[in-house]
C-alpha cells in the first residue's frame, strides 16, 4: 500500500531544526518535498554537527539527520524571477512550509493571501518563536529562547542548579512534529471542505501547551507542582537511585498497583500494605531511605532486568551509545536507516525515520539528504523551464 502522503507537494521554504524537521515528518510519510534554499546562503544547519569537515561541505550532521527524501534546490526569492517561479511552484503545490521572521513573506508578495490567489487549496505553515501576533510577533527565537521563555529551564535542573536548560533541542523537535500534525489535520479537513488553510505555528504557544500539567495546576491554585527536582519525583516510587555500580536506576512505581508490586517485589510485604496516596504521602521520606538502601546493592543493569520481570516500571540510566546498543532497537526497524553512500559526504550515514510502525504503508527514506541546489534543474524541467533558460537565470543569481 503507498504511503499517507504519497503524491502530496510541499515547497520547503524552512531552515535550521523545528521546520525542515516539519517537513521530515511529512517526507518519511511519501510526500514530495522540495527544499529551497537561497543561491551561496545554505540552511545554518548544513554547517553545524559532530564533524567539522561536514560542516565545511555544507553536509552537517545536524542536516543530515532531517533532509533525507527531499529534493534540494536554489532559488533568489528577492528577485522578482525567484518569486515567479515559487509562484509557479506552489500553484501546482499542496503544502508550503516557512519559518522566516513574522511579515518577511507578506513584504515580498508571498505572504498567504498572496499564495491563496495562486491555490485556493494551499495550505500555508507559518512557523515563528512567537507567532504572528503580538510585541513578540516580529522576534527572532530559536529553542533555546523558548526553553526560556516559556518557564520551561525553571522547572528543570536540581534545587541548587536552575534554572537549566534541557540538553537535546527538544522544543524544535517537539514544534516540528507539532506542525506536522497541525498540517495534516488541514489537508484532513481540505477533504471535507476543498479549502486550503493558512497555519499561525507558535513554538511559544507549543511549549507552553507541552507544560500543561504545570500550568493548569497553577492556574488553579497558584501552585507551580513541577519544582527542579533533579532526578527526583514528588513520591519516592519515581526517583531515581544510586546502585552498587555507580550507575543511576530511575524507578516508576507511580500507582497503586505498581507499588504493591515493587515492595512485594523487594519482600516488604508490610509497606506493599500502605498503598494508598495518602499513605505514600505521609511516609515518602521514610520510603525513600528504604529504596536508597536496597537499591545500592545490585548494579542498574541487574535492578532494571529485576523490575522488568514483575513488571514494575524501572530503567537504568544510559549513555547515548549504550541506548543505541540495546537489544530493544535492533528489534524496531522503524526508527533508523543507514544509507550506504551519500553524495559529497565519505562514509555511511544514519538518519531516523520515525516513533511509529504502520501495519502497511508506513514510514520510511529511500533518497538520501542532498548537496545544496542538486535538484534545481530538476524541478526547473518540471516547469517547463529548459536548459538554455536555467543556465541564464544562474547566471544573474536567481538560482
Amino acid at each position: 500500500m503507498s504511503k499517507p502522503f504519497k503524491g502530496i507537494k510541499i515547497i520547503d521554504l524552512a531552515h535550521v531544526l523545528a521546520g525542515p524537521f516539519c517537513s521530515y515528518q511529512l517526507s518519511v510519510l511519501g510526500a514530495d518535498t522540495i527544499k529551497i534554499e537561497p543561491p551561496g546562503c545554505p540552511d545554518q544547519v548544513r554547517t553545524s554537527g559532530t564533524d567539522r569537515k561536514l560542516n565545511k561541505s555544507l553536509m552537517g550532521t545536524n542536516y543530515l539527520s532531517q533532509n533525507a527524501n527531499k529534493r534540494c534546490m536554489t532559488l533568489n526569492l528577492k528577485s522578482e524571477k525567484g518569486r515567479c517561479i515559487l509562484m509557479q511552484m506552489v500553484s501546482k503545490a499542496d503544502i508550503m512550509i516557512e519559518n522566516y521572521r513574522a511579515g518577511a513573506m507578506k513584504k515580498l508578495g508571498l505572504g498567504y493571501e498572496d499564495m491563496e490567489k495562486i491555490n485556493q487549496k494551499l495550505i500555508y505553515c507559518s512557523m515563528t518563536g512567537y507567532g504572528q501576533e503580538g510585541p513578540k510577533g516580529g522576534v527572532t527565537a530559536y529553542d533555546t529562547m523558548i526553553q526560556a521563555a516559556s518557564g520551561l529551564m525553571t522547572v528543570s535542573g536540581t534545587p541548587e542548579v536552575t534554572p537549566l536548560k534541557v540538553g537535546a533541542p527538544v522544543i524544535d523537535y517537539t514544534c516540528g512534529t507539532m506542525a506536522a500534525f497541525a498540517i495534516a489535520s488541514a489537508l484532513f479537513q481540505r477533504e471535507r471542505t476543498g479549502k486550503g488553510q493558512y497555519i499561525d505555528f507558535s513554538m511559544l504557544d507549543t511549549t507552553l501547551v507541552m507544560l500543561s500539567s504545570t500550568i493548569t495546576g497553577y492556574l488553579y491554585n497558584g501552585n507551580v507542582m513541577s519544582i527542579p527536582r533533579g532526578n527526583d519525583f514528588s513520591r519516592a516510587g519515581g526517583c531515581g537511585y544510586q546502585t552498587k555500580d555507580g550507575g543511576i536506576l530511575m524507578l516508576g512505581a507511580l500507582n497503586n498497583r505498581q507499588y504493591e508490586r515493587l515492595w512485594i517485589a523487594l519482600e516488604r510485604p508490610d509497606l506493599a500494605k500502605q498503598s494508598s496516596y495518602d499513605e505514600m504521602d505521609n511516609n515518602n521520606e521514610i520510603l525513600k531511605s528504604e529504596l536508597t538502601r536496597i537499591f545500592a546493592t545490585r548494579t542498574a543493569a541487574e535492578w532494571e532486568n529485576f523490575f522488568d520481570k514483575v513488571h514494575v516500571p524501572a530503567a537504568k540510566v544510559k549513555t547515548i551509545p549504550e541506548a543505541l546498543a540495546t537489544e530493544q532497537l535492533s528489534c524496531r526497524d522503524n526508527v533508523f536507516h543507514t544509507f550506504e553512500k551519500v553524495s559529497g559526504v565519505d562514509n555511511p550515514v544514519t538518519v531516523p525515520i520515525s516513533g511509529f510502525k504502520y501495519a502497511h504503508g508506513g514510514p520510511g527514506v529511500n533518497e538520501p539528504p542532498q548537496q545544496m541546489g542538486a535538484n534545481t534543474n530538476e524541478v526547473l524541467n518540471e516547469l517547463g523551464i529548459d536548459s538554455d533558460t536555467i543556465e541564464l537565470l544562474r547566471s544573474e543569481g536567481v538560482i
